[in-house]
């Protein structure tokens, strides 16, 4: 079956028209259309960073909402006014003034940011399932600046070791009133710890390494 792809913004950029015709099995769903839209060379690595919303004929969908044939499936970046949501999950060290910039918007009058750093022992070591992780995050920051109405929302965690005193997960949002900000970024970063596929092992001076026990995942079952 023949679905049309629209596209806005930098995804219209990135693959140089706002509209892409995919051919479907029957049966297929938002996700099979995405991971289809994945294999398009110019469009790949921005999906993978850029969390969208999907709309099917003008009504947001899920990744789970069925198609079919002639439906239009709408990809839609983040919204002008601010920065728009930056979501990683890396190696690399956390900056938390860039970070800030990044949700800075004119008709913010509050601009909240929060990092959690390494204390008490000499590093800790993070693992992650990197891709649903990155995939979560992207969710739950889109979902906490629809509910608490913020102008722009952003997180960032690391992966590997991250030494005592340094950040291992920072959370910027803005918002017209500071009770919306902190509302916003306090429900992020709870989210982040409760929902997010990532894991950390506490390494003391010694080399004596601990895994710090977790809550189980949202829907978690134990098999057997």
């Amino acid at each position: 079956m023949k679905v049309s792809v629209r596209l806005f913004a930098i995804l219209r950029e990135r693959a140089g028209s706002d509209r892409i015709e995919l051919q479907l099995p029957a049966g297929a769903t938002v996700a099979d259309a995405l991971e289809a839209l994945a294999q398009v060379p110019a469009l790949g690595g921005v999906l993978e960073r850029l969390p969208v919303r999907m709309a099917v004929n003008r009504d947001y969908a899920s990744p789970q909402t069925p198609l079919a044939g002639d439906d239009e499936l709408a990809l839609i970046p983040p919204l002008s006014g601010g920065s728009g949501a930056r979501v990683a999950v890396s190696e690399r060290p956390l900056n938390l003034a860039a970070l800030a910039a990044s949700v800075s918007d004119p008709r913010a009058g509050a601009i909240v940011t929060f990092q959690g750093v390494t204390r008490e022992v000499s590093r800790l070591d993070y693992e992650a399932y990197a891709e649903m992780a990155s995939e979560r995050m992207a969710a739950i920051v889109s979902d906490c600046a629809e509910r608490h109405g913020l102008c722009a929302a952003s997180a960032e965690h690391r992966v590997g070791p991250v030494a005592l005193g340094e950040p291992s997960v920072i959370v910027a949002v803005s918002a017209p009133h500071r009770a919306e900000a902190f509302a916003g970024a306090c429900e992020i970063i709870d989210r982040i710890k409760d929902e997010v596929p990532i894991w950390k092992v506490e390494i003391d001076a010694d080399g004596a390494a601990r895994r710090v026990p977790g809550t189980p995942a949202p829907g978690a079952e134990t098999l057997g």
